[in-house]
């Protein structure tokens, strides 16, 4: 196996951008980039502490983001497993990417930039969902933001229903935690998790 260790050797294979990759590239957010945004339930959140790297799903119905204005998005913190990993990240170091995905469009949004957790009571009324807060909100400042090339997405088909496996077949939940705690009870998980669910979603 052949080990590339330096940028130098990046750079000889891979070559210069066009330019279509470099004027892509702002510090904030465009009227095109707004619309982006504006148009997207779901973005990954990549958080970085002393005990690594984290990434996390965030998704909300119809907008995931708050935009406040165009050098600042806030992303509230709903309901989860509690592990509040990006969160610890967060406040140990505040530098943040965000890749923001739409339901049937191949272009997705690329953000940068650095985080805060806010706890400010009229924020996070602002956020409320079926008259639930969340516990804290992400205020985050936008270093740069890009629209990626939307290649990834063409190449996984991932909008294409035909192209997509079994999830029948998939493992459970449930089954994943059996297979990392022998006895634990996979079925009596994968059944209650449905409503526990649907009664904790905000």
């Amino acid at each position: 196996m052949t080990i590339i260790t330096s940028v130098a050797e990046l750079d000889a294979i891979y070559g210069e951008c066009a330019e279509a990759s470099v004027i892509k590239v702002s510090d904030r957010l465009t009227r095109g980039y707004r619309q982006l945004v504006e148009s997207s339930p779901l973005v990954a959140l990549a958080t970085c502490g002393p005990e690594g790297l984290d990434c996390s799903p965030r998704g909300d119905p119809g907008q995931v983001m708050t935009i406040r204005d165009d050098k600042t998005l806030i992303l509230p913190d709903r309901r989860g497993n509690n592990r509040i990993d990006s969160l610890r990240n967060i406040v140990r170091d505040g530098r943040v990417a965000l890749l923001f995905l739409i339901p049937g469009s191949n272009s997705t949004l690329r953000v940068n930039g650095r985080a805060e957790i806010s706890v400010d009571a009229e924020l996070l009324a602002s956020l409320a969902n079926e008259g639930r807060l969340p516990r804290s909100a992400i205020v985050i400042t936008i270093e740069e933001v890009y629209f990626q090339c939307a290649r990834a997405l063409m190449r996984a088909k991932i909008w294409e229903a035909e192209t997509w496996p079994d999830a029948e077949a998939l493992p459970t939940p449930g089954r994943l935690m059996q297979e990392l705690k022998p006895g634990f009870d996979s079925r009596l998980y994968d059944r209650e998790w449905p409503e526990r669910a649907k009664t904790s979603m905000w």
